[in-house]
């Protein structure tokens, strides 16, 4: 069930992609300057993530911590998390703004699963 549960607070429903204008994040230095200060957030699961530029993620979902750490490596930010004791799988994923109101992470480089966060 906790399972279940992650996977859903990390991809959310996937968004069509004529929903929304998104444009791709081109380099750390953008990404940065989109969330510093700012959280990143997802209300349906209580979902709120800081990601800092020291490399930390912190957060919580559902009411439980939310921990990690991340990197941009070749144009993808890379994830490792931890949601209360759960592990999340290392990923590498595209990022991809609407103005400087929601990023839209998809998972694989790109391939898989997006979830769309409003920043705050």
């Amino acid at each position: 069930m906790l399972r279940l549960i992650a996977t859903a607070v990390m991809l959310a429903a996937p968004v069509p992609a004529w929903a929304t204008e998104f444009k791709p994040v081109s380099d750390k230095s953008e990404f940065l300057s989109l969330v510093q200060d700012r959280e990143l957030r997802i209300g349906l699961y209580r979902l709120s993530l800081a990601v800092l530029p020291d490399g930390q993620i912190k957060g919580s979902a559902l009411g439980w911590s939310i921990t990690g750490s991340w990197a941009w490596k070749d144009g993808y930010f890379c994830r490792e998390m931890d949601w209360s004791g759960m592990e999340i799988d290392y990923d590498c994923q595209l990022v991809e703004a609407q103005g400087a109101e929601k990023l839209r992470f998809t998972v694989d480089q790109g391939a898989g699963d997006s979830a769309v966060f409003r920043l705050r």
